[in-house]
């Protein structure tokens, strides 16, 4: 018999950063820089009632609540309180923390402090603490903290890529067991409040998986869908992990839709839409917008809906309870898997692991063309995200164009011709990115395994060997192998072993052709659960779902 259980993910806000003060939290709201923009700026709406913002958030179906935790706590009891009162969860994020500070010692981090954690834990409601793009931090240690070069976990200049990842790997399972502990003497489930690590680049996730984090892949924004998606499925697969999605408004894009600012809201509403869809089949187990000021506006009086406040509305009220899912996260199983290290490069090719001094391996850049080859060449073959050469975010006219303090514009940028730069649609065919330690038994029997990036343990060399001459067509880079391994080979099972110097030669492609699907389709499995996705406009901003379920 089919077990006929929805598995849907819990349907969570985030906290607002620019509409209107935090309800309680109104001085250090001025006092604070709230966004990563890089000045303070003033609250565009009149600061709502806490009881009228309790009430719209519950209408907007909130069953969790991302919060801006202020460092110095304030506010901290009472919205504690109002979450009680109201049986709606808590996770509490550390980005004003990380934007002013304090940082714990030789970082750029800020922890939520051991007590806030005890008290928000024995009020019943905390699920998680969010670590707000540590993997950015890490490599770009420079976007916040100006007084030097502290990167997010630990300092890494000098070492390897490998003693880099493994320096890293410690620091993060440090407070990861720290935070356990800590619940644990207090008479807690230790593992009832998770550390959630929130990517808003596609690296890192395997590192932070190894070291114990809960994943959060960030859609929208500025990635390519399918790249962020198969790598985070892929990493909490191979490491047993819990995987939340971030639905990031934030982003390149500028229309006539309603504007805080530049770049916020950088989709329209109907991408908007399409990615809460894509995000809600991954079946994350907690799927939350980032933030709440896009949905809503207050006058002083009342909140009213925006085109996305309908929108989260209407997903929440009719789409979820109309589309039960069946399926798990952890279900995925893939037709393809890509296995490299993690090499921490999204495209810039500079301060891997955090490090500025270490020389960075050609190899490092390999991942790429293995995704343009993966993708039929929709992914460029030099980067990983949108923040490489050969993009010009329409947001940054908008900026030149328009002091903040004109900010919000109800009709958006209406006034300015330019075409969207970030649609949704990468086609790739039911693709696990897996790292370079991965197991045999992780594997499974995909059709087509490709092995890139600067490393490979020796362990998972002789279990890509081994696919091979089971019958699995195996594409690895060359300079992962010794001499007697370099020649290419075919079996009589039809597996074949073939070694490339680039995956952007013709025979990695006529290797690769028959497993890549079709360039119309974006497919993902999850166990006898096929989602097939399609460009619903020309441009592939908006998605067409189809799910296949074998019984």
């Amino acid at each position: 018999m089919t077990e006929n259980i929805s598995r849907r993910p819990k349907l969570g806000l985030q906290g607002p950063v620019l509409a209107w003060q935090d309800p309680w939290a109104k001085e250090a709201s001025d006092r604070l820089m709230r966004t990563g923009t890089g000045m303070v700026t003033p609250s565009q709406d009149p600061l709502p009632d806490t009881e009228s913002y309790m009430a719209i958030l519950k209408e907007l179906g909130t069953e969790f609540y991302v919060h801006h935790m202020f460092p110095d706590l304030s506010g901290q009891a009472e919205m504690l309180n109002d979450m009680v009162r109201s049986g709606i969860e808590v996770c509490l994020g550390n980005e004003y923390g990380n934007i002013n500070g304090p940082f714990v010692q030789g970082t750029n981090r800020y922890d939520v402090p051991d007590e806030a954690i005890i008290t928000a834990a024995n009020s019943g409601k905390l699920i998680g603490l969010l670590y707000d793009e540590p993997e950015h931090l890490q490599v770009n240690a420079g976007q916040y903290r100006k007084d030097g070069w502290f990167p997010h976990w630990t300092e890494t200049e000098g070492l390897s890529l490998s003693q880099s990842e493994q320096r890293v790997i410690t620091a993060v399972s440090d407070q990861v067991n720290h935070v356990r502990d800590l619940l644990k003497v207090n008479g807690l489930d230790g593992d009832s409040v998770p550390l959630i690590s929130e990517h808003v680049f596609p690296i890192m996730f395997h590192t932070m998986a190894r070291a114990g984090m809960t994943l959060c892949p960030k859609i929208m924004k500025e990635s390519f869908q399918s790249l962020q998606l198969s790598t985070a499925l892929g990493a909490a697969k191979q490491y047993a992990r819990s995987m939340w999605i971030c639905a990031d408004l934030w982003g390149p894009d500028i229309g006539s839709w309603f504007t805080r600012t530049s770049g916020f809201p950088g989709h329209s509403p109907e991408e908007y839409e399409s990615a809460l869809m894509m995000g809600y089949y991954m079946a994350p187990t907690h799927l939350f917008t980032e933030n709440v000021d896009a949905l809503l506006a207050y006058d002083g009086s009342s909140f009213s809906k925006t085109e996305f406040g309908e929108i989260w509305a209407r997903f929440v009220k009719d789409f979820v309870p109309k589309h039960p899912i069946s399926w798990r996260h952890s279900d995925a199983s893939p037709d393809i898997v890509l296995i490299h290290s993690d090499d921490s490069n999204y495209g810039q090719n500079a301060r891997l692991y955090g490090n500025r001094s270490e020389e960075r391996p050609e190899a490092v850049t390999s991942i790429f063309e293995a995704w343009h080859l993966l993708s039929h060449g929709s992914i460029p073959s030099h980067g990983s995200c949108l923040h490489i050469p050969g993009y010009n975010f329409p947001r940054h006219e908008l900026k030149l164009r328009v002091p903040f303090e004109q900010f919000p514009l109800k009709q958006g940028a209406d006034f300015i011709t330019t075409e969207a730069i970030h649609p949704l649609f990468y086609p790739v065919h039911n693709v696990l990115v897996f790292d370079n330690t991965v197991q045999a038994e992780q594997i499974g029997d995909p059709k087509l395994i490709v092995v890139a990036g600067s490393r490979i343990t020796e362990g998972t060399l002789h279990a890509v060997r081994k696919k091979a001459e089971s019958g699995t067509t195996v594409i690895i880079g060359d300079w992962l192998l010794a001499d007697k391994w370099r020649d290419s080979c075919t079996y009589g099972n039809g597996g074949v072993w073939l070694p490339v110097n680039s995956f952007l030669h013709e025979n990695a492609h006529e290797a690769a052709a028959p497993f890549l699907g079709s360039q119309d389709c974006w497919m993902q499995k999850f166990g006898r659960t096929e989602l097939r996705m399609y460009k619903k406009d020309s441009g592939g901003f908006t998605l067409d779902f189809e799910i296949n379920s074998r019984t």
